[in-house]
């Protein structure tokens, strides 16, 4: 009886393992991870884009936040236990891992060319690698951008310049009437000097065009390449002349970024413009309650320099990538490439979609729609060159290479730091 009961007993659990496992296969298909950065107000708005797509697919998506998202991501990656999906820091990180064939070629499952029409070539190039698409853009922030005050230009006969002639032109005529062009700051705390990089790429793209701008951040070209050296000196003539910023390069250096454009509300106005991307409306918001953002100031686009070039636009973004190429997966990235996903994420954080059939009316306002039409009809976007770096040189010595320079160092000097940094961390 006993060796009976016994073996009903092993029967039994062997049936209910039997019927468990199938559910249990079911289940996990059923899921797709996540891991990213976000938190606040960012979480908020990708729990509800998390919600559409199970209210839409059936898939539960399960997401891990970190603050460390690359030492996390590589602890998984080696132990053998990738999430599904992460948001990766941008490009230079996506073809990182695609070399090392981390990546699932999000071709194998996405319609190219519907991708095509709704993104356009500059999203698709900027997520591309070798033969396939790795990286798949869901928002940006545009950063070749300038502030101004419509009603102050009108009221001192400034017109808008077009060209980067015209905007030497326009700082001079500005000098002339005493008043100042440039409002800026780079002071960020532990992060100083970051704004300054993106004065300073945004010229690189204009001077040495886009494929000489990837080789610098790749580091294909030297830092003491004289492309990159013309890049430096054309932002100083601007910062270091006391005569086109307000308060000079000492009020440059102590000035927080987020406090310097309000230079440009003072009665008298400081200042005239400030560079500086979309997302600093909010900063604008705040320290000007009653400004209309769109009528009390707006923006133009940073102008071309050398016409070869063209007007391409920097910026910064989210960007995910898919880890494990299973099924569940493989729906998520069709979502999030889609119009209705994007348009939940940027509509409740004001960020830019990068789906050209995104509905204008999720965004808060005419400039924002204004922003993103920009955005849309740009040829050529590069990824922030910092953030595309590796962490030592990009938010490490190019974080303080412009503040050596604006406080007066040497040119050459601060290159050759640039370099010795670069040679150690590539």
């Amino acid at each position: 009886m006993l060796k009976r009961s016994r073996l009903w007993t092993v029967i039994f659990f062997v049936v209910v393992g039997l019927m468990l496992a199938p559910s249990a296969a079911l289940a996990q298909g059923n899921v797709v991870t996540v891991l990213g950065v976000w938190g606040g107000q960012e979480l908020e708005a990708f729990q509800k884009v998390m919600q559409a797509f199970t209210e839409k697919t059936g898939i539960e998506v399960q997401f891990e936040g970190t603050r460390d998202l690359p030492t996390v991501l590589e602890t998984r990656l080696q132990a053998g236990n990738p999430p599904d999906v992460a948001a990766i820091p941008g490009p230079g990180a996506m073809k990182q891992y695609a070399e090392r064939g981390a990546l699932v070629d999000l071709s194998k499952h996405l319609d190219m060319d519907v991708l095509a029409a709704d993104l356009g070539p500059a999203w698709i190039e900027l997520g591309s690698y070798g033969d396939g698409f790795y990286g798949l853009m869901i928002s940006a922030d545009v950063k070749s951008l300038v502030w101004y005050r419509p009603d102050q230009f009108a009221a001192k006969g400034y017109e808008v310049p077009a060209t980067w002639a015209e905007m030497e032109a326009l700082m001079d005529q500005m000098v002339a009437n005493g008043d100042t062009p440039w409002a800026i700051g780079v002071e960020s705390g532990a992060a100083s000097g970051w704004p300054a990089t993106d004065w300073i790429e945004d010229i690189m793209l204009r001077t040495a065009g886009p494929q000489v701008y990837d080789q610098w951040v790749a580091h294909e070209i030297p830092w003491t390449d004289p492309r990159v050296k013309e890049a430096f000196e054309v932002f100083g003539k601007i910062v270091r002349n006391s005569d086109y910023v307000y308060g000079g390069p000492a009020a440059v250096l102590s000035t927080n970024f987020g406090d310097s454009v309000s230079d440009l509300f003072t009665d008298p106005p400081r200042a005239f413009m400030h560079r500086q991307a979309s997302f600093i409306t909010s900063f604008i918001r705040d320290a000007n309650p009653d400004v209309v953002i769109g009528k009390d100031v707006n923006f133009f686009l940073f102008p071309p320099i050398k016409e070869e070039h063209g007007n391409p636009m920097l910026g910064a973004g989210d960007m995910l990538a898919q880890f494990n190429d299973s099924p569940a997966a493989a729906e998520f990235m069709k979502f999030m490439a889609t119009a209705d996903a994007q348009a939940i994420w940027v509509g409740e954080l004001g960020k830019l979609g990068t789906n050209a059939k995104i509905d204008p009316a999720v965004y808060p306002d005419d400039v924002t729609r204004a922003m993103a039409e920009a955005l849309a009809q740009a040829e050529i976007f590069r990824f922030d060159g910092s953030d595309s770096m590796p962490a030592a040189v990009g938010s490490g010595a190019f974080f303080e290479a412009p503040l050596m320079y604006i406080g007066g160092e040497d040119i050459d000097s601060v290159l050759e730091f640039l370099e010795h940094a670069a040679q150690e961390a590539y």
